[in-house]
């Protein structure tokens, strides 16, 4: 693993946001990535960890992951499914990020099991050329055999700190592998019926959840 991390990293770079407009008017067309697809073999060597056990594959990968700035995460094969399922079904969604005043709106969009994320504003602004500020990986090889699905991400770190874009990812399984019909309807709402979408039930069910709460200003602290 460390020896392919020496391998000269490709920048974030554009992604078409744009899209997620358009997905919502017609049925969802393939984008182009703006970063070559990596497999697991790229990041880490699926050959020697075969003969281990998902819960030892586990380990090694947080061991790894938890030494770098990014986010990571083993998901179970089982979460993975519902929300690979409803990706198809809708391919991209608004979530929030709490800032110093007030929220900031970021737009995922899968591309493949890829899901980048770009602040709204950045959508509204520059249309097609807006950079995507993270993107998350996930990698199915395991899957059936092992029963988990490995994550990571690639952030612009000088848009986003580690716990921002924590917050986002665990977004990903607040609305999209949840059991309740009305967090997930949001998601629905927004790709099938975007008039009806309502930005305030997302900071609503983000608040409800508690994620997040750490980048909240404690506003008592500030007032003293």
């Amino acid at each position: 693993m460390e020896k392919r991390s020496e391998v000269k990293k490709q920048p974030v770079g554009h992604s078409k946001q744009m899209e997620f407009i358009r997905y919502m008017e017609e049925k969802a067309r393939p984008i182009v990535n703006f970063i070559q697809y990596r497999t697991l073999d790229s990041v880490l060597n699926v050959e020697m960890v075969k003969e281990k056990t998902p819960e030892e594959i586990k380990q090694i990968w947080k061991q790894y992951f938890s030494a770098k700035d990014t986010v990571y995460a083993v998901i179970p094969a089982e979460t993975f499914d519902l929300i690979w399922k409803r990706a198809q079904n809708c391919p991209s969604f608004l979530c929030a990020l709490p800032r110093k005043e007030g929220y900031e709106f970021f737009v995922g969009q899968w591309s493949g099991t890829e899901l980048h994320f770009t602040a709204l504003i950045n959508i509204q602004t520059r249309g097609e050329t807006a950079a995507s500020q993270l993107i998350l990986y996930h990698y199915p090889e395991l899957q059936k055999e092992k029963g988990i699905v490995l994550m990571t991400a690639e952030m612009d770190s000088s848009f986003l700190n580690v716990p921002e874009a924590q917050c986002i990812a665990n977004q990903v399984q607040l609305f999209y592998a949840t059991d309740r019909p009305e967090t997930y309807g949001l998601v629905e709402t927004f790709n099938h019926r975007p008039n009806e979408f309502k930005y305030m039930a997302v900071i609503a069910e983000l608040e409800q959840s508690g994620l997040g709460r750490e980048l909240r200003p404690r506003w008592d602290s500030d007032k003293a």
